[in-house]
């Protein structure tokens, strides 16, 4: 199965923290990252139960950074989804279910976002991540407490049988995202749609997981379009850079 980390971004509470680690334990997962938390004491403790090791075992780091540079794909959860496909900040969105057969192929390390209890993620923080999982509740009370909602995820993602395939690193992938904003620089792509262009992508690519093959065979498509509009030559059976992968070079 994927390398599953639970991730709690700036938790104010630590009964949260607590709870989280006790319903982690309950469905088999001990994987857990704290940014920016309060102070761990005996409430966490008390609320923990018996996944008490999965507290005391949990990595604490300051930004959300630290946790991107380690993960293959991240996903960020969130209760506040786009109304319009225009809109990609949050959007496409999955359930937990639907979260679960996105990711059950891949091998890597899957990161799930959780945001703060008052306010949740922000939109800088959601559009560094790959893919949108939302939870379906009533519209009456649709507000869940941090640990019922990591509680409902990984129930779903539970018994995930070991992934098929290696997905691109990290990596890897941002070099690509920083290959297509120089590549909307070639074909003068409006200002004012870069950022929902650049977050549009993440979107598509996070729910294609690459593989590293793929990510270089796009490297080269790219260079060999931006070479055609710089008027530079490229015989057609030249080798392309094939980063990070020993399986020789892509087909273009």
């Amino acid at each position: 199965m994927p390398e599953i980390e639970i991730v709690l971004c700036e938790p104010l509470y630590e009964g949260n923290i607590g709870f989280t680690a006790r319903v982690m334990k309950n469905f088999g997962f001990s994987d857990l990252t704290l940014i920016n938390p309060p102070e761990i004491g005996d409430e966490a403790i008390a609320r923990s139960s018996h996944a008490r090791d999965v507290l005391e075992n949990s990595k604490i780091v300051e930004s959300l950074d630290d946790v991107i540079k380690n993960s293959s794909l991240l996903v960020a959860t969130t209760g506040e989804t786009s109304k319009s496909v225009s809109t990609s900040m949050r959007m496409p969105y999955y359930s937990p279910a639907e979260l679960r057969e996105r990711i059950k192929d891949i091998k890597g390390r899957v990161s799930i976002i959780f945001g703060r209890e008052n306010w949740g993620l922000s939109n800088e923080e959601i559009s560094k991540c790959d893919i949108i999982c939302t939870i379906p509740t009533s519209h009456e009370y649709p507000i869940l407490n941090i640990s019922h909602a990591v509680g409902v995820v990984v129930y779903e993602l539970a018994n995930i049988p070991p992934g098929t395939y290696s997905v691109a690193s990290r990596v890897e992938m941002d070099y690509l995202y920083s290959h297509f904003s120089e590549f909307l620089d070639t074909i003068d792509h409006r200002e004012y749609k870069r950022e929902n262009t650049m977050i549009m992508l993440r979107r598509i690519f996070g729910r294609a997981a690459l593989t590293t093959r793929e990510a270089s065979t796009l490297h080269g498509l790219l260079r060999r379009t931006e070479n055609i509009i710089k008027g530079v030559y490229e015989p057609e059976n030249e080798t392309e850079s094939n980063f990070g992968s020993s399986e020789g070079s892509p087909d273009n």
